[in-house]
């Protein structure tokens, strides 16, 4: 969530951020409003609580009428803190509530705008020329059938529509790019974990999902359980409530797990394969860092996405996301995009936030420094993730359907070097 103080001393700032995401300005207004109103009310209350504990001392001292009469004033001054009291619970419940409807402030050159407003900062590779090369390209599920690689069809019998089964190569596929990715991750520093995939509200919230608006959330409503879109919210849940220590540098966990998402709104779009599904496998980045270091840690995470699309041959631009199209928590965002010879286009295979200690602050982790303990900045970013098939397929595929493995997966798939057509 958003520091309170800060926004009190410079409300401007928190305006102009509402303005570059498309969304109320003015709820930084009402947010002013309501802590005045706050603090009025808790001032109130401890100014008669503390006439109410003088009074304790008087009516202990006196004698006969005087005590009865102090008595009543008692009662009444008892009813009067009871209410100022139920006043300032109320006000404060309500600022804690607007609080929670701003989103992280996006940093300083951010793009403003909505989801066509991004910025290109950079192309890598070229697309193939499948016209010079003398053939037509298949889509990914064309290869994927002749390779036996993806069955939709099963997919739809067995759990409905945009599931799916990966089988033969197609599973080893998955597999082996998850295993590069936490290979390159614990090479880097990362420490590997398998998390959960059902959290707990407080957690989900706290990393900035809205559990009781978000349409995208699947709800277990009889255990009051969440399933995860991205090991990012059990990884952010993780230290809840914790004081780490930063002093020997950035604490890096990569998370493998699978991931849901219920698509709501998604109705028309990407119907066909695996580039919109309700479940998926993906290894996420995720750090703890000082707020200080937090930039800096941001382009280390893009640095590894890229380093990734690199093993794969994969020709993609990186954009820096507009402000009106980041999550909630995010104040800036990179995607790291693939170009998808069939539909023309280049399609997101990862992205990577900076949180800044929006979602630190709401789970309450934090470091020491200078003696005194401070929010610290949470960092994601995907690493490998289901959808990637669908570029490497389609960018390395051959005349035949067959498909040419890049070197770097090679060892991961027992050295094979060509994914065969199944007769």
């Amino acid at each position: 969530m958003i520091d309170v103080n800060e926004l009190r001393e410079n409300p401007e700032k928190f305006r102009a951020s509402q303005r570059a995401r498309l969304a109320e300005p003015e709820l930084v207004d009402a947010i002013i409003s309501a802590d005045a109103r706050r603090r009025e009310a808790r001032t109130r209350y401890e100014t008669l609580r503390a006439e109410q504990n003088a009074f304790g001392k008087r009516v202990a001292q006196a004698m006969g009428e005087e005590k009865q009469a102090l008595l009543a004033e008692v009662k009444e001054l008892a009813a009067a803190v009871k209410a100022a009291g139920a006043e300032a619970d109320a006000v404060q419940a309500e600022q804690e509530g607007l609080v929670r409807r701003v989103a992280n402030v996006v940093e300083d050159g951010v793009p403003a705008g909505g989801e066509d407003d991004f910025t290109v900062l950079k192309t890598i590779g070229k697309p193939r020329d499948f016209e010079a090369e003398g053939f037509t390209p298949r889509d990914h599920l064309e290869l994927g059938e002749l390779l036996g690689a993806i069955d939709m069809e099963r997919g739809a019998k067995v759990s409905g529509s945009r599931f799916y089964f990966l089988r033969g190569v197609g599973a080893r596929l998955e597999l082996a790019l998850l295993q590069m990715a936490m290979d390159q991750a614990v090479k880097a520093g990362f420490v590997p974990m398998i998390t959960p995939t059902l959290v707990r509200p407080e957690t989900m919230q706290g990393t900035g999902f809205d559990v009781a608006h978000d349409a995208e959330i699947y709800r277990l409503a009889e255990d009051d359980l969440y399933l995860v879109g991205t090991s990012e919210v059990p990884l952010a849940g993780y230290h809840a409530d914790e004081i780490l220590d930063l002093s020997k540098g950035p604490v890096r966990y990569a998370g493998w797990s699978s991931c849901y998402r219920r698509e709501a709104g998604s109705h028309g779009k990407d119907t066909r394969g695996i580039i919109r599904v309700h479940q998926f496998n993906k290894v996420e980045m995720f750090t703890y860092t000082t707020t200080e270091e937090a930039a800096a840690e941001h382009q280390r995470l893009l640095a590894w996405e890229e380093e990734m699309l690199a093993k794969v041959e994969l020709p993609y631009r990186v954009i820096e996301t507009a402000a009106g199209d980041l999550g909630m928590s995010a104040a800036r965002k990179y995607d790291c995009e693939a170009w998808v010879p069939t539909q023309n286009a280049y399609r997101e295979l990862t992205s990577t936030s900076n949180c800044t200690t929006f979602q630190a602050r709401r789970l309450n982790i934090r470091e020491r420094h200078d003696g005194k303990t401070r929010a610290v900045a949470t960092l994601n970013g995907t690493l490998a993730t289901t959808r990637w098939i669908v570029a490497i397929l389609e960018h390395h595929q051959n005349p035949d359907g067959s498909v040419n493995v890049p070197k770097a997966l090679q060892p991961y798939l027992g050295g094979m070097e060509v994914l065969p057509v199944q007769q």
